[in-house]
């Protein structure tokens, strides 16, 4: 995931956090989307009861996302930034 960085003075809008889980941490290019969630708390959260269910805590990972959308020119995902 790219991190696309806006500018100072521009309304950035509501926050909207995408999380993204793992189901193996040693390979990042596979993923679920779960959800959008309008804090980093609440994406953390949702991430982790995710991968609990799927019996995945210890093997698996998650990310969460700050306004993410697709880049046609990047042809990939990009968020203003990502967490954990």
């Amino acid at each position: 995931t790219a991190i696309l960085l806006g500018g100072c003075f521009t309304d950035p809008g509501p926050e909207v956090w995408s999380a993204w889980v793992y189901p193996d941490k040693a390979n990042s290019k596979r993923s679920t989307e779960i959800g959008q969630f309008p804090t980093l708390e609440k994406c953390r959260a949702a991430s982790k009861d995710k991968l609990k269910s799927l019996n995945l805590s210890q093997r698996g990972d998650y990310k969460c996302g700050l306004r993410c959308g697709y880049n046609e020119g990047l042809k990939t995902l990009v968020c203003e930034k990502t967490a954990k």
